[in-house]
């Protein structure tokens, strides 16, 4: 293996393991209602996406914050990460469990992040975070219901 092959991969494994600790501080931020430090984690004309709703900039992403501090007070959960790196640029999936209380009621929901990456001055940021939920569901009422049934085996 030549010094450039090499050199290539622990590349590679630096800026995955960025990506990665990049969600790890986005959860931490969310929990703390920090606004001003999640923001930061996204360039500056970044989008996040969830349903019909979309914000744009540092400005409507710290707004969306606190809203979701005040409402729902989330306590977001990543695992599952996938990372494909492409230069300057990467895109991943991660699966996310978030805890939260609504109108104060305990309620769960899980779905994923389908992200796009773009590395800034060495850091690495959120260009896109799209949020799709699988469930939003009371504790209480569980989640088992609000999942579709897997496909029976092909014979």
């Amino acid at each position: 293996m030549s010094g450039s092959d090499i050199e290539h991969r622990l590349q590679a494994v630096e800026d995955k393991d960025a990506i990665r600790e990049l969600t790890a501080r986005y959860c931490h931020l969310v929990r703390e209602g920090d606004t001003d430090g999640y923001a930061a984690l996204f360039t500056p004309g970044a989008t996040f996406e969830s349903g019909d709703r979309r914000y744009e900039g540092h400005d409507e992403l710290r707004a969306m914050l606190v809203e979701a501090s005040e409402r729902v007070r989330p306590s977001p959960f990543i695992q599952n990460h996938v990372i494909e790196l492409d230069g300057e640029r990467a895109t991943g999936r991660c699966s996310v469990e978030i805890r939260l209380v609504q109108s104060g009621e305990a309620y769960t929901a899980a779905g994923h992040y389908r992200d796009s990456y773009r590395r800034v001055d060495d850091a690495w940021l959120f260009e896109r975070r799209v949020l799709e939920i699988e469930h939003w569901v009371p504790l209480s009422d569980g989640w088992a219901g609000t999942l579709a049934a897997p496909a029976a085996p092909a014979d």
